[in-house]
């Protein structure tokens, strides 16, 4: 038998039921530094054959904390208020067919839900739902409501600040974004879409409040699109403008990235290169002081061979789940000063066996819940709850990002006013 899936037949048929901290290099089974692993739920128990992504939401009402994990047959939605003893809730059955690929985000406390199988469309999911429910894994759910203006899509962004989704890799729009309102959330309704760059695999959209003035309170849109990186100005949907795309050296697939929180630079990263090229897992740091003139700032290369997937800032933290060699915590200082602001500082592997460039391993990581709480889905063998039992939000020792930028296009200097302090703190965020 091959032995990753030996490996995965005996980790599935094991559930960690009590806190197990990281003591000389190893949490159980699980290699690490740094990070305490809280709890599992391997894919037997969540009743599926494999994991893909993931995102948290924190009820508002009571600040309780629910993961909702994708399956290849369905969304689970567990409640890991205790992370010790994560409480099973239910599951939303797939919409049409069994799909390897499934992604989900959340807005205005529902869950919007898209899949690459066929005529899946977009669930919506009321996340109030799961208010006093006792565990029952069994639970099946119903849809709260169905969009159905497209049939299949890799992925879904949700800009929060205006209550619009963009649906990437859709059968419309040759797989560019699809322009969805979804501020009353059980009726989305369509506001067209865009499909002159082709192909977005993955993207992120803010309203922008970085250092280009040219572009202040605009809704930039920027994507990963296989082969290249594309900046939009999607304020106005049915004028989408490109502001600016980049490539880069040995580039393989173009895949995700995100802001740091200054908005100075985006993170990207690549998600065959490794396999590729032979090097380490590379991440891609692009220099954004003008939207219009990106540029390439260095590039950073991991301890060890994995495939990098998705990858979120939280703070000063880079989290990155990084197939074979689980999830990796770097610690980003002033990215001005190149490859040495980078520095992993904590890591827990969910996929013991290799840590070659494989697609075994972490999917996704969810790094936003307040407790500090971070959650991986594993593609292989399940659902994993970790901390840093350093972490404290309200520790002033915590680096915070607090910079501000502005960009001087006729003099090309930009000038930065940093209140950052960072005294050492090994703490999880800043």
């Amino acid at each position: 038998m091959n032995r990753y899936l030996l490996f995965a037949l005996l980790i599935n048929f094991s559930l960690v039921t009590a806190q197990t901290p990281c003591s000389g290099g190893m949490a159980g089974s699980y290699p690490c530094d740094g990070l305490t692993l809280q709890s599992y739920l391997s894919l037997s128990q969540l009743g599926a054959s494999s994991g893909n992504d993931s995102w948290g939401w924190t009820d508002p009402l009571d600040q309780k904390e629910y993961a909702i994990v994708g399956l290849n047959n369905s969304t689970f939605f567990i409640d890991i208020t205790d992370p010790v003893n994560p409480r099973r809730l239910g599951r939303l059955m797939t919409q049409t067919s069994n799909s390897a690929w499934r992604d989900v985000k959340v807005y205005n406390n529902h869950a919007f839900i898209v899949s690459e199988a066929s005529g899946h469309g977009m669930q919506i999911f009321d996340l109030t739902t799961l208010r006093g429910l006792s565990t029952n894994p069994n639970r099946i759910f119903s849809n709260t409501a169905h969009y159905n203006g497209f049939g299949d899509a890799h992925n879904i962004i949700i800009n929060e600040d205006t209550g619009i989704a963009y649906v990437l890799g859709a059968n419309i729009y040759s797989g560019g974004p699809h322009f969805i309102d979804i501020t009353t959330p059980a009726s989305p309704v369509s506001l067209g879409g865009y499909s002159a760059r082709g192909y977005t695999h993955d993207a992120q959209v803010v309203i922008y409040d970085g250092p280009d003035q040219d572009y202040q309170g605009r809704e930039i849109f920027i994507g990963a699109n296989e082969d290249e990186v594309v900046l939009l100005d999607v304020t106005n949907k049915a004028s989408v403008t490109v502001i600016s795309t980049i490539t880069y050296p040995n580039f393989s697939y173009t895949h995700q990235g995100w802001f740091t929180e200054d908005k100075r630079f985006f993170i990207l990263g690549d998600e065959t290169d490794e396999q590729g090229y032979g090097f380490n897992t590379k991440t891609i740091v692009l220099n954004l002081d003008d939207l219009d003139n990106p540029n390439i700032a260095f590039n950073y290369y991991g301890p060890t061979a994995a495939i990098d997937h998705n990858g979120y800032v939280r703070g000063n933290r880079f989290y990155q789940a990084s197939y074979g060699a689980g999830l990796r915590v770097i610690k980003l200082g002033d990215l001005d000063q190149g490859v040495s602001a980078m520095t992993e500082v904590d890591y827990f592997d969910t996929w013991p066996s290799s840590n070659s460039a494989t697609f075994n391993g972490a999917w996704n990581v969810y790094p936003y819940f307040p407790s500090g709480n971070l959650i991986i889905s594993n593609y292989n063998t399940g659902f994993f709850v970790v901390k840093d039992p350093n972490f404290d939000e309200t520790d002033p020792t915590v680096v915070c990002q607090n910079i501000t930028a502005t960009l001087n296009k006729a003099t090309g200097t930009v000038t930065i006013n940093a209140n950052d302090v960072d005294n050492g703190s090994t703490d999880n965020m800043g």
